[in-house]
């Protein structure tokens, strides 16, 4: 052949013309430059206690004072300013002259580890045994966007990888035929710090988060082309295999691979739509989540098939409460009111939270899911605009359950008005390094080489929290 003569379709370029639609978009970045499937299960590092997470985001910081933080003496103190004891506190909103907020919530002992909750979770409450509460946990923002860049990144700027990224990157997954790693945000819209939160940052791009979409239909583009059956699709992906294996040059890993992805794809498409029809579930258990309820009908679908998710082997999933720009509407940013915010706010979440606990628990899935429960930072225990609370970084509350957590205790304590993680206090760096101690994995060993740095999800400043583990 004539050196300037060009074929009209080499192989690359038959394999990318031949999935032009719902394979070729979703998994082409596991195809591009790959030379081995990077979302292949791997060991880890050493024994796991957990197969996947469940991340519980709750938006706008909850207050640790309404919740799972009662202190007395804050009542005691309401409408005071701060004792000078307490020490200093920067917020973003707060006045200089504002006066400490006593709480109206009513907090009681649950369970045989008699853990104080307050009256906002009624149902949590029953599966408080199961419940690790963190009462100490600090980071180092008041600002959403920096927060929220933290908790998922363990760095106040965009850029870097988050946790469920690093966590596939160790770890890959069980699944081949769903996304290693899915997003859920609410309804509401966009917090803050966007979608870098969540994304792989300099990881390679098949590390990334499947988004779904809020409402009935989470994943788009899910039917096959007007025209192409199932039967049709398998028989092109059987074709080009074999083409493939025709090869006088030898194997090639790169076609190879990209092969692979069409597999899971085409696999997607026969079984996602399955995993993703919760109307199979039995009456019973849509009623437990509060499926078909006005206020828990969203955030109950939404970890209704995240429990079926982690079920089929996706290895980490995120759940949002809260979104939009209207924080104290749409967020539990609660500014302006905290009662109002808060009751709605645990209304929506309070009963499906504690049905993935009990449901988890009763199919022999909680002791392999790891779930955790917080958000970007807590609330002050000054009030703002008389009824609200500002943000609050230096102590507030997380809580983890199941994947060998060991359950029905707190650790970790605020000071007597709440205002500072003074007992073991735990950075996110230690929540981040707990989570992946808990699946297995080192936060010395597991890095990533970035422009000349080994780059790693902690830093190397993260400790175990070892009083759960």
């Amino acid at each position: 052949m004539d050196q300037h003569t060009r074929p009209t379709r080499n192989r690359r370029e038959f394999l990318t013309d031949a999935f032009c639609g719902f394979g070729g978009l979703a998994f082409a970045s596991m195809a591009s430059g790959a030379t081995t499937n990077p979302l292949a299960s791997k060991e880890p590092h050493y024994p796991p206690k957990a197969k996947s997470v469940i991340f519980l985001f709750m938006a706008g910081g909850p207050s640790h004072l309404e919740t799972f933080d009662p202190r007395p003496l804050l009542n005691k103190l309401s409408g005071q300013k701060r004792p000078a004891e307490f020490g200093e506190a920067k917020y973003q909103f707060v006045e200089k002259d504002a006066k400490l907020l006593g709480t109206q919530r009513t907090f009681k002992q649950y369970g045989q580890s008699g853990l104080w909750v307050s009256d906002l979770f009624p149902e949590t409450a029953k599966c408080v045994d199961d419940l690790a509460v963190i009462r100490s946990v600090h980071g180092d923002m008041v600002v959403h966007s920096a927060a929220q860049y933290q908790m998922m990144t363990g760095r106040i700027l965009p850029g870097f990888p988050s946790m469920g990224s690093w966590v596939v990157y160790g770890l890959g997954t069980e699944s081949q035929s769903l996304p290693a790693y899915v997003v859920m945000p609410d309804p509401g819209g966009a917090l803050e710090a966007g979608q870098p939160m969540y994304l792989n940052g300099f990881l390679p791009a098949v590390y990334q988060p499947a988004m779904f979409r809020a409402g009935k239909k989470p994943v788009l583009n899910l039917e096959l082309p007007s025209g192409v059956d199932l039967a049709n699709r398998r028989k092109t992906i059987d074709l080009i295999k074999r083409l493939n294996e025709v090869n006088p040059d030898g194997e090639d890993a790169e076609f190879a691979a990209r092969i692979s992805a069409y597999d899971r794809a085409f696999k997607m498409q026969t079984e996602a739509p399955d995993v993703f029809d919760i109307t199979k579930e039995t009456a019973e258990t849509q009623a437990l989540y509060g499926v078909g309820s006005p206020a828990t009908d969203d955030y109950g679908r939404r970890l209704l098939l995240a429990r079926r998710l982690v079920e089929k082997g996706v290895r980490f999933v995120c759940v949002v409460s809260g979104g939009g720009a209207d924080g104290d509407k749409l967020q539990w940013d609660a500014h302006g009111d905290i009662e109002e915010n808060h009751h709605r706010m645990a209304g929506k979440t309070d009963k499906p939270v504690a049905a993935l606990l009990t449901d988890l628990k009763r199919r022999g899935l909680l002791d392999s899911t790891l779930v955790v429960w917080g958000g970007e930072f807590g609330r002050s225990p000054e009030a703002q605009s008389g009824k609200g609370r500002d943000h609050h970084n230096l102590g507030f509350t997380m809580w983890m359950a199941g994947g060998g957590v060991k359950g029905g205790q707190a650790v970790g304590a605020t000071d007597a008005i709440g205002l500072r993680a003074v007992e073991d206090p735990h950075h996110f760096r230690d929540v981040h390094t707990t989570i992946l101690h808990q699946m297995g994995l080192s936060q010395h060993a597991l890095s990533f080489l970035h422009q000349g740095r080994r780059e790693r999800l902690t830093e190397l400043e993260g400790e175990v929290i070892k009083k759960i583990v």
